[in-house]
Order: structure tokens, then C-alpha cells, then sequence
């Protein structure tokens, strides 16, 4: 795969934007556009395909040599990573522009990492921050999201390339060849791959025209109890996890590894504060697995790999990876890959 981490570039003359793209005033906030989880990469040359980063998905609001950032549901960030955020403001060569990305911590193989990223954070070392810019929707004074995506990514290149900066990189893309970069991608241990249609505009919201392929399964649950710890472990047993089903919380399962002891002793102190007397749960969980349970304000987002889901909707093999900040747990639902969008007709 060429440039796994898409840190070459090549430099060139920032493109002007084109006159469809429409004056419009600077917008104060953006939903994101979200990609559905399918089985495998799509194929057709309508496709291109990027690396699915490990990381928290952030906007950028850059306006008067100044940078804001929001996560995906419009949280705000930017008192969080002030250093960050002003080293991108005054990187960035535009009166005003919005980007999309993902905010990442590398690995020893300059490979996104979300332990990396969590621990970074935890010891507020934004210099180990890196944000992959994938997206351009709006720069001085004009709305780009009407313009088919590898226009909009031409003009994010070239505002990428012009900035400079070690920690903003430009997220690099492969045209067709689906199949084969979701296998490369696998294979240089990356959760996967993000396939987008090349000539469409940038859509609001979960849809079809960006869809993604993980190498494992992966998801998110909300945390809605707890479990005493046994023997010499510390902080607690397991986490009782559960997705939302029309409103209600449903039982997952629970998970017990992938803690370390200074995560159980913190995340206990954590879930000591949202303790209640009766279980989130609308489902009745079995009797083995709830005894000497803590019942939680499920607010908290735990992100889980595991095997398969069983028959009964249960979790099996799980292995916690971390706490997302970036996800409310009310969104949190049960993921299931459908079939990619069939190749376009040619007439």
C-alpha cells in the first residue's frame, strides 16, 4: 500500500475554488458525515478508498489565525488541547476554513494507536497529537460541501501542504482497488479502511456514500454496571456493557481484560460517581452474571473487541481497548455490517 500513513507529499499551487462552490457565512458548528459498516470494500472506479484511523474524530474550525475543535457530536475541545489548537491556527494559511479529521497518536510504526491517544491525553502531551485531515468543507467565505469529494480533497491537500505542520497531515486516498487495500490494510494492523464515493458532495449524517471495513470486530457499549473484583485484583471485576435499542438499554454481556491495574483502580473511582440502585438495563440479565453487580448511570462508553456476537446477542471473547470521550452513550446501538453499495451501471 502506498503511503500507509500518508506522510509524503508532494508540493504544488493551491488550487482556487471553484465558483460553484457558494459564498456562504462561516459556520458555527458541522454534523460530520459518518460512513455505514458494510462486509467488504465496495468495488467500482466511483471509489477511493483511505485508511481508517484509530483516533477521536474531531472538526476543525479555523477562522481569524485561530483553531477550534469539536468532536462529532459538538463537544467542544479546544480548552482541552490549547497548544494544539493554536499552533493549527496560526499553521494554517486561510482567513477561514473547516476540516474534518481524525485526531490520532502514533506508534512505534507510525501507525494510529488509540492507547497512544488516550495516554497522550491523559498526560496532556499534545506533541505526540497528529491530525489526519480527510475532509475540506468550507474555506474563505465559501461552502465546499456541494463539490464532488476529490475536488474538495485537492483543495485540502494544498492547504495541508502550505501549513507545514508536523502535526497535520493530509489523509491520502487510493482510487478503485477496494478489496485489495482493505487487505493490505488488515495486514499492517490498521482497524481497516473507509471507502468514499469520488464525486459525491458532503452529506450530514450516517449514509451510504462513505462506508467502512474493520479488521476485527470492534464497537462501542455503554458501561451500565459492574462487577467486585475476586482474589488480588483491584478496582473491579468486569464491566456490564450494553447498546440502545429503540430508546431501551440492552445487555451485551460484560468484559474483564484488557486492564491494566492503574485503569481499574481509576475507572472504578470513575463509576463509584455514577452509582444507582436499580440496573439501567431493560432486559434481565442472567443471575450468574449479575450477582454482587454495581448498577451505573450508563454514561460512560467503553470501546470492546471481540470475536462474534452469539445467538442470544451476547459478546464473545470481549477485550476492552478504552473509554471513548467522543461518543455520548445514548448513540450507542448495535453495529451490523450489511452488503456494500452494488457497483454503478455503465451505460
Amino acid at each position: 500500500m502506498k503511503d500507509v500513513d500518508s506522510r509524503d507529499t508532494v508540493r504544488a499551487k493551491p488550487p482556487a475554488v471553484k465558483k460553484a462552490a457558494r459564498a456562504a457565512p462561516f459556520p458555527a458548528a458541522l454534523e460530520p458525515e459518518l460512513a455505514t459498516l458494510v462486509r467488504e470494500a465496495p468495488v467500482g472506479p466511483e471509489w477511493v478508498h483511505e485508511i481508517k484511523f484509530d483516533g477521536y474524530r474531531f472538526v476543525a474550525f479555523l477562522r481569524g489565525g485561530r483553531a477550534r475543535l469539536t468532536s462529532r457530536n459538538g463537544v467542544e475541545w479546544t480548552e482541552r488541547l490549547p497548544r494544539f489548537c493554536e499552533r493549527m491556527g496560526r499553521g494554517i494559511r486561510a482567513k477561514t476554513a473547516v476540516l474534518d479529521g481524525e485526531l490520532v497518536a502514533l506508534d512505534g510504526r507510525g501507525i494510529s494507536d488509540f492507547a497512544a491517544l488516550k495516554d497522550a491525553l491523559g498526560r496532556d502531551d499534545d506533541a505526540a497529537l497528529v491530525y489526519y485531515a480527510f475532509d475540506l468543507v468550507y474555506l474563505d467565505g465559501r461552502d465546499l460541501r456541494d463539490l464532488p469529494l476529490l475536488e474538495r480533497k485537492e483543495a485540502l491537500k494544498a492547504l495541508v501542504e502550505k501549513a507545514a505542520l508536523p502535526s497535520l497531515r493530509y489523509s491520502d486516498h487510493v482510487e478503485g482497488l477496494g478489496e485489495l487495500f482493505f487487505k493490505r490494510s488488515c495486514e499492517f494492523a490498521l482497524e481497516g479502511s473507509i471507502s468514499k464515493r469520488k464525486d459525491a458532495p458532503y452529506r450530514s449524517g450516517r449514509g451510504f456514500d462513505w462506508v467502512k471495513v474493520k479488521c476485527q470486530k470492534r464497537q462501542e457499549f455503554a458501561i451500565g454496571g459492574f462487577t467486585e473484583p475476586r482474589s488480588s485484583r483491584q478496582g473491579f471485576g468486569a464491566l456490564l456493557l450494553g447498546v440502545y435499542e429503540g430508546g431501551r438499554l440492552v445487555y451485551s454481556g460484560k468484559v474483564g481484560t484488557g486492564f491494566n491495574d492503574k485503569l481499574l483502580r481509576d475507572l472504578r473511582a470513575r463509576l463509584d460517581t455514577l452509582e444507582r440502585p436499580e440496573s439501567p438495563f431493560a432486559d434481565v440479565i442472567p443471575r450468574a452474571e449479575r450477582l454482587g453487580a454495581h448498577w451505573v448511570q450508563p454514561r460512560l462508553v467503553a470501546e470492546v473487541t471481540f470475536t462474534q456476537w452469539t445467538k442470544d446477542h451476547r459478546l464473545r471473547h470481549p477485550s476492552f481497548v478504552g473509554l471513548r470521550e467522543d461518543k455520548p452513550a445514548e448513540e450507542i446501538v448495535h453495529e451490523v455490517a450489511v452488503p456494500p453499495p452494488k457497483p454503478r451501471r455503465r451505460d
